[in-house]
């Protein structure tokens, strides 16, 4: 009964327009009614701040500021020369520069918003002109910007490992593989695209020197994810020191070459404060229904639904996947993630799922939902940005979702192209 009046409320709020944090407050308000209502006000403080003090969750600010710098200290246009040297010369080239420049953009932020806004404004209109429907242009771009949160660094990776105590050093390693075949995945659309369209290279292969001067010229972007990786997976720094140093690295960089002004610097604070402070308020909310729903006992009542798939670690993370998928088509992503952690992590390695697996899963059908109707939000950015309708924009990204889905079907029937890399290097 307790459930059913929560989920009720939380999508009559919803429908309202108020605000994610304040329909999390709320609904948590009315599972309080059921239990005991003087435990919200003594229990709502505490678990509110409780939420967002905990130590690892400072690296999601400071890699979000490591990705704005970045965009004010001209590495972003170097990616992008690097990006067009290396694919640019094949049909349909600024699709497929499209996909590796979010592949580069991935290894910095770890925000699929930050490069779908990025990728947006720079890629749509010039791929409109080659010759792409501005549907697809924005397709494609939404579809690379899902690879921002799996190659490391990401925030969605960063948020599971301090719900489950999991490795970060080896989920950042997990998200390497599954990031680039879905990068392969989308630039195959690409060129199945472009063959039907006749759309044809639009110049010739570059030299090899002009390769190793692309290469050069965006070699100080590059090193940016080597460090954060390195330093994470060797032990030498904490995913928060290593946020730090990333910080540090890109404006000294952008100082020394000139082009980080105190203006652009000031931009990339207002922007990374105005982020981190929407991710926070919902990391806090999320708390304190987490906390109710441990209280409720409601985990090991969603453990007992779940018990007749306790015999196939695959078929568990098909059905959780799937409960995953839905419930973030309808609600933000940060707050799914928030809210079935604690819920699903536990049921999921009873079943003999591992936890590295489980968190690529868990992160790969977030990133999904965010490009899928009716709620993705990087739908909503690249269509503003594009100006393109919501409906046309709907119509543009199925391809992508559909890959994007084939993708995760196969990782979870092939744990190994998770696992390896991180067993490997551990």
């Amino acid at each position: 009964m307790m459930g059913l009046a929560m989920i009720t409320a939380f999508a009559v709020n919803l429908v309202l327009g108020l605000p994610l944090f304040l329909c999390l407050l709320l609904t948590a308000l009315v599972g309080f009614l059921f239990v005991d209502p003087n435990l919200f006000f003594n229990t709502l403080p505490q678990r509110f701040y409780g939420g967002m003090d905990i130590f690892s969750l400072m690296a999601i600010p400071l890699f979000i500021l490591a990705g704005n710098l970045m965009n004010s200290s001209g590495m972003t246009p170097r990616l992008m020369r690097l990006a067009n040297a290396l694919v640019g010369h094949f049909r349909g080239g600024l699709g497929h520069v499209n996909v590796v420049a979010g592949v580069f953009f991935a290894g910095v932020n770890g925000s699929a918003a930050a490069d779908a806004s990025a990728l947006s404004t720079l890629l749509v209109p010039a791929m409109e002109k080659e010759g792409y429907s501005r549907k697809f242009a924005a397709g494609l771009t939404a579809g690379s910007s899902l690879i921002g949160p799996i190659i490391p660094p990401s925030i969605f990776m960063i948020l599971y490992s301090s719900l489950t105590n999991t490795s970060v050093g080896e989920l950042f390693l997990a998200g390497v593989i599954p990031g680039l075949v879905l990068a392969l995945a989308f630039m195959a659309i690409n060129a199945i695209y472009a063959r039907k369209a006749g759309l044809e290279a639009q110049h010739k292969a570059p030299s090899w020197a002009e390769v190793l001067a692309a290469v050069a010229g965006a070699s100080t972007a590059l090193v940016a994810p080597v460090l954060i990786v390195a330093g994470i997976v060797l032990g030498l720094v904490t995913p928060t020191e290593s946020g730090a140093i990333i910080v540090l690295y890109v404006a000294l960089i952008g100082i020394i070459q000139r082009e980080l002004s105190l203006k652009g610097f000031w931009t990339s604070i207002q922007e990374t404060v105005q982020l981190t402070a929407s991710i926070y308020v919902i990391i806090a909310a999320a708390s304190v229904v987490n906390w109710l729903l441990n209280y409720a006992q409601v985990a090991n009542e969603f453990a007992m639904l779940l018990q007749p798939f306790n015999h196939s670690p695959t078929l568990m993370l098909l059905v959780i996947s799937s409960i995953i998928f839905i419930c973030g088509m309808v609600m933000e992503e940060v707050s799914v993630l928030m809210l079935l952690t604690p819920i699903i992590a536990p049921v999921a390695l009873a079943a003999g799922v591992d936890p590295v697996h489980l968190g690529l899963i868990f992160t790969l059908n977030i990133t999904i939902a965010m490009i899928t109707p009716p709620m993705g939000s990087c739908l909503f950015i690249v269509a503003t940005i594009s100006k393109l309708s919501i409906t046309e924009m709907f119509k543009g990204i199925w391809p992508f979702i559909a890959v994007a889905l084939a993708v995760l079907y196969i990782l979870i029937l092939f744990p190994s192209l998770t696992l390896w890399l991180p067993h490997l290097l551990s």
